[in-house]
């Protein structure tokens, strides 16, 4: 019975410290996670739900502090700050990281993904994994991809019925050079803007419109400032959870695991989340007075025709390897 005793107490004991052991694992941390998009946004809403499962998981010995709606600065300065680690974690538009690797422009191209599940597939299969790898010697760790969604034009000028009623519009976009020469091939005016500074841009008519998905232009309160939306869908925007590489290669591999698991994990209810908020947002843009317009599949035809000299010219800039393992994915995906 002694004997007895003495073993249930060694094994008792062998797994106290085992579980010591694990907790050991986890440093006491405090994590920044900042992004351009309003509370309220599936963006942050995804990062309150990466932050619960990071605390939770990490006994509280981790803790992530989320700043939205621009609070640390804009896009670039949020780039910057994970590379130089005074910013651990962000999310943005992963076209926005073409300034650190032209190859992430392939994400800006217009008209390259037909729906969410198309997009899913690329960007959690090997071609995404790869895009993020390249992003490490610019001091950037790419955890996964969340989603904003398929982006929609407004202006505070017109209806827009057909491609043509674009030309001559002071738009605003993401700035990268493609998405300048993209809304030049429609005879408009592109602004480049960081997006802190796009309400106040619309509201002082310094733009006339903007290009952002319905559940932006509705958390943004853009109705405020602009009347009319036109459903064009004519890209798609992955958003890439980035981690300071500087910070990364300080963690354990046990603090690894849970952060890339809580961005796999945060980003189902994310994209659940975003995709359903796209009919309701709808909804109550068109009750705040915005009318809403669709483009016919032979105008949504005319756009990609517009815009195909523009992918074409950078698709030379990206690399025709990265073209080639994207579309050949797409062919695969759609057979």
């Amino acid at each position: 019975m002694k004997r007895l005793m003495l073993s249930g107490l060694f094994a008792a004991a062998t797994l106290v410290a085992a579980s010591a052991a694990v907790a050991q694992d986890y440093k006491e941390r405090t994590i920044k996670f900042g992004t351009q998009n309003a509370a309220g946004h599936p963006i942050v809403v995804g990062m309150d739900k990466f932050k619960e499962i990071v605390e939770s998981k990490s006994k509280g010995k981790i803790k992530v502090n989320v700043f939205p709606a621009a609070q640390l600065g804009n896009d670039q300065f949020h780039v910057s700050g994970v590379q130089g680690g005074t910013i651990e974690m962000s999310v943005m538009n992963s076209g926005i990281l073409a300034s650190q690797v032209p190859a992430f422009a392939i994400f800006d191209f217009p008209f390259i993904f037909v729906n969410e599940k198309e997009a899913d597939a690329v960007v959690d299969g090997p071609f995404g994994k790869k895009m993020h790898t390249r992003l490490e010697e610019k001091g950037i760790v790419g955890l996964g991809y969340w989603e904003l969604g398929f982006r929609n034009m407004t202006n505070s000028k017109r209806p827009l019925n057909k491609v043509e009623d674009i030309a001559g519009l002071k738009i605003r976009v993401i700035p990268n050079p493609i998405n300048l020469d993209w809304v030049r091939a429609l005879d408009a005016n592109p602004t480049p803007l960081p997006f802190p500074e796009l309400y106040g841009a619309l509201e002082n008519k310094a733009v006339d419109g903007q290009e952002n998905p319905i559940p932006t232009i509705k958390t943004n309160k853009f109705a405020e400032v602009q009347k009319h939306l036109a459903i064009t869908k004519h890209v798609y925007n992955p958003q890439s959870v980035m981690f300071s590489k500087k910070v990364w290669d300080t963690m354990t591999a046990d603090e690894k695991k849970l952060f890339i698991d809580a961005t796999a994990e945060a980003g189902l209810m994310q994209r659940k989340l975003s995709r359903e908020a796209v009919s309701k947002d709808l909804e109550e843009l068109k009750k705040a007075g915005m009318q809403v317009t669709e483009f016919s599949p032979a105008e949504t035809l005319k756009f990609v025709d517009r815009v195909k000299p523009v992918i074409t010219k950078y698709a030379a800039n990206v690399g025709s390897e990265v073209v080639n393992e994207l579309f050949g994915e797409l062919v695969k995906l759609r057979k």
